[in-house]
């Protein structure tokens, strides 16, 4: 759960004003806000140390995530900062995020970036500790033009105050925070007239952010096309939805890692006249998963599971329907790596209950989908699935890498490559063998 302002992030956290106030020209000041137990959080800090009134900073954050299973970040459009004028009162100014907005689907153990602009108000001077609303943490920024800027020696201007206590209590000024390097431990700062309990949210807007907040990505969403035997297209979309919201995150009870998936992957067969669909696979499902459910001291290395039962079908009928159900148990080890890559091997393993239309699926595809992945942040990631039967088979390999990184200004998703080769990469054909096919286009969720 991710809570309004930093990213909808559930849990309580801790705000602290940096230690170094003093010595502010050996680092920018930084908040962190982690999650109970420690499973996820946002660091905040800005971007420069020092800017006069009129001139634009930037809000940073970093999301990390360190629970057992891929969270959603949902980057807040605006975040509303607190800064003080010279008697004290409170000034409110948005922080706009830039790039429009961002939903951020993060893997366990990895991380995600985003910032957000603000202009520094004409009435803030001097030494800010500025609180971001909703959020436990302040920021320090050196409200003063460069030309006349003492960065070490200007106090906070005015009070900070922390709703949280009684009487709305004050926190001791920054001047005095930098001369004893205690830390803040308190809720964010609000103006008084915003004292009291936030609105209650509307019964609609609580519904869709439950939904949003259970919905996530499942296996790869892409669309690439290819050219061999003629253009043609395939493409996939997947999700999965989380029965059962826990109140408290740290909760990790069988329910809560209790989902339903859906994957569809179709062929489309666009050089053909009337550009018909080849054929289409339907993959509901229902599991239970943990992206970690073991983990080695030095974090380095990982145990993820998931299980249940998938229904995979094609939809047609008479000799043209294909059906199979079957139940399924994947452990995935992973391996992080010092350079900021991780390695994953996940072996499925499939138990047919039924096999409709097509009874001798086994001989093509076996009992096991061998995946190895290989994966950078925010980088190239390379994927192969391999399908053994009785002297039959297939493999599949995919590569993504972001497209922003290839010069493409702010465009989303990554560039995405595929390969496939041998029998059955559809449902209905699952005993032929297609000629090999390189497929480019869009991924949009690795």
């Amino acid at each position: 759960m991710l809570s309004k302002t930093a990213g909808r992030l559930r849990g309580s956290g801790r705000g602290h004003l940096h230690r170094a106030l003093v010595p502010l020209g050996a680092c920018v000041a930084a908040a962190l806000v982690p999650l109970q137990g420690a499973e996820a959080g946002v660091t905040f800090r800005l971007d420069r140390l020092q800017a006069g009134p009129g001139e634009t900073v930037r809000v940073e954050a970093m999301f990390f995530n360190e629970g057992n299973a891929t969270a959603t970040w949902d980057a807040p459009q605006e975040l509303i900062l607190q800064w003080r004028d010279a008697q004290g009162n409170v000034v409110r100014t948005p922080a706009r995020l830039d790039g429009g907005r961002a939903v951020l689907q993060v893997p366990v153990g990895q991380f995600s970036r985003a910032s957000w602009s603000v202009t520094v108000p004409a009435q803030a001077r001097g030494l800010q500790a500025i609180a971001i609303e909703g959020e436990p943490v302040l920021l320090a920024l050196d409200a003063t033009s460069a030309e006349r800027g003492e960065i070490v020696a200007a106090p906070a201007v005015g009070p900070i105050v922390d709703p949280a206590a009684p009487g709305g209590a004050r926190v001791p000024d920054a001047g005095v925070l930098a001369g004893t390097g205690d830390l803040v431990d308190d809720g964010a700062a609000r103006s008084t007239a915003q004292q009291g309990p936030p609105p209650a949210a509307s019964d609609d807007r609580s519904v869709l952010d439950r939904f949003r907040s259970a919905l996530s990505p499942y296996e790869p969403v892409y669309f690439s096309l290819g050219a061999r035997p003629h253009l043609n297209a395939r493409f996939q979309i997947s999700l999965k939805f989380r029965l059962f919201q826990p109140d408290d995150e740290r909760e990790s009870g069988f329910l809560n890692n209790l989902y339903l998936g859906y994957t569809q992957t179709s062929l489309w067969d666009i050089g053909e006249n009337s550009a018909p669909f080849r054929d289409s696979s339907y993959r509901p499902s229902v599991f239970w998963l943990s992206e970690r459910v073991w983990e080695s001291p030095d974090r380095r290395k990982s145990l993820g599971f998931d299980g249940g039962f998938e229904h995979e079908s094609n939809g047609r009928g008479d000799d043209d329907s294909r059906a199979i159900n079957s139940l399924y148990a994947r452990p995935t080890l992973r391996y992080r790596f010092e350079d900021g890559s991780t390695l994953s091997f996940g072996p499925k393993i499939k138990y047919y209950v039924t096999r409709k239309g097509n009874p001798d699926i086994a001989d093509y595809r076996g009992h096991v989908d061998y995946q190895l992945r290989w994966a950078r942040d925010d980088g190239l990631m390379v994927s192969a699935l391999a399908r053994k039967g009785h002297e039959k088979g297939s493999l599949q390999v995919d590569m993504a890498y972001p497209l922003r990184k290839l010069g493409l200004g702010k465009l989303n998703g990554f560039l995405h490559v595929q390969y496939f080769n041998g029998y059955g990469e559809t449902l209905l054909d699952y005993n032929v063998r297609a000629k090999s096919q390189v497929r480019i286009g869009l991924m949009v969720v690795r």
